[in-house]
């Protein structure tokens, strides 16, 4: 069995900042000792094991990495019971099964990196969540603790990448848009990413999936940045209209029509497409667009526990009910009827037998 010691050395001596030669002097060794050991040139010696386990904190087991095999199916289960949870948009349960995660793996950085992003998913303004200001309030300073423990020493770029942009967005949230600036300045920029570069090191039977995959986030990205014109109230709205309608478009394109109508993005599209025909006065298009609406959120609310698709570009794709995420306990047609239907863009139609029809179909 290999022994992760000299990794799981590294980490706790960096997680306490701490360097090798202060560490080397309260063991009584060597610097060179204890950079073997890092390096996995040689183990520490069996007397040292329950001392550099007790200035740790941990057990002799967990410093040798006996237990990680358990560690990694109870971690397994934690996240398998949040999903569940941020499936239903349970946010305090969520950052309850985090918590005791974390309270029994304390140096796992899945679970640091998953109750970070419960917090601040708890102060979603978009969610049903009443206190979700005093919740921003209230995790601040825990969102930015824990976003900067696991930029510094998580070992996972992944999880780091993804918790270095959560804590950006968390300063630009607060008002502290400087410093999530130039947090933001520290990710790689798209001309480095992994997928622009790994082509010419990729054996041939991992090329096709890697471009199905490659297509699929490109897809997704572009997707977000037009979104993102439509809705940032950076050009009129005839623009914007034609900005969400070529939404619609590249989907068509890039996933041949095949993805069933039953996701929560159609129903926001055609509900965004809606808003601009009312502020345009063509409220023959808007009621169109209102009705489409209303069916995806019924087939979104009814669709299956798992269903395929898929396209010649990107293959075959599987959407699980389960990994659908959300600040936001309702049903999508309870959303759209007591919450986007009440803005304000509808207030002259609000009254209208046509609007209550709208209203009434969605129960």
């Amino acid at each position: 069995m290999k022994l992760n010691i000299g990794e799981t050395i590294k980490r706790l001596r960096k997680e306490k900042e701490i360097t090798q030669e202060e560490f080397a002097e309260i063991l009584g060794v060597s610097c060179q000792s204890v950079s073997r050991w890092e390096n996995n040139s040689c183990y520490p010696d069996i007397e040292m094991i329950p001392t550099i386990a007790s200035f740790f904190g941990i057990s002799t087991d967990k410093l040798m990495g006996i237990d990680e095999l358990t560690e990694k199916e109870n971690v397994q289960k934690y996240l398998e019971r949040f999903q569940v949870a941020i499936n239903k948009g349970e946010m305090n349960e969520c950052i309850a099964i985090a918590r005791a995660g974390v309270k029994e793996y304390p140096n796992n950085y899945i679970l640091l990196d998953k109750l970070m992003y419960a917090l601040f998913a708890s102060g979603d303004d978009d969610g049903n969540i009443p206190e979700w200001k005093e919740n921003m309030e209230k995790y601040d300073a825990e969102i930015t603790a824990l976003g900067e423990r696991i930029m510094k020493y998580c070992p996972d770029l992944n999880i780091r990448l993804n918790a270095t942009a959560r804590l950006a967005f968390n300063h630009c949230l607060h008002g502290r848009k400087e410093i999530g600036k130039r947090i933001f300045e520290t990710l790689p920029p798209m001309d480095l990413c992994q997928e622009k570069q790994i082509w010419w090191a990729l054996e041939k039977h991992e090329e096709l999936p890697f471009l199905q995959k490659a297509i699929k986030d490109s897809y997704e990205l572009l997707n977000t940045f037009i979104w993102l014109l439509a809705d940032a109230d950076v050009v009129d709205v005839e623009t914007e209209l034609i900005a969400i309608k070529k939404l619609f478009a590249l989907e068509e394109l890039i996933l041949d029509g095949n993805r069933p109508n039953n996701n929560w993005g159609s129903v926001w599209l055609d509900f965004d497409i809606a808003k601009r025909y009312a502020l345009l006065g063509d409220y023959d298009n808007m009621y169109k667009h209102l009705h489409i609406a209303v069916d995806e959120a019924k087939a979104f609310d009814n669709r299956p526990d798992e269903q395929k698709y898929s396209a010649i570009l990107i293959g075959e794709i599987t959407e699980r009910r389960l990994d659908f995420e959300t600040s936001d306990t309702r049903p999508l047609c309870e959303i759209l009827r007591d919450k986007w239907l009440i803005h304000d863009e509808f207030d002259k139609v609000r009254d209208s037998p046509e609007f209550k029809n709208v209203i009434k179909r969605l129960g």
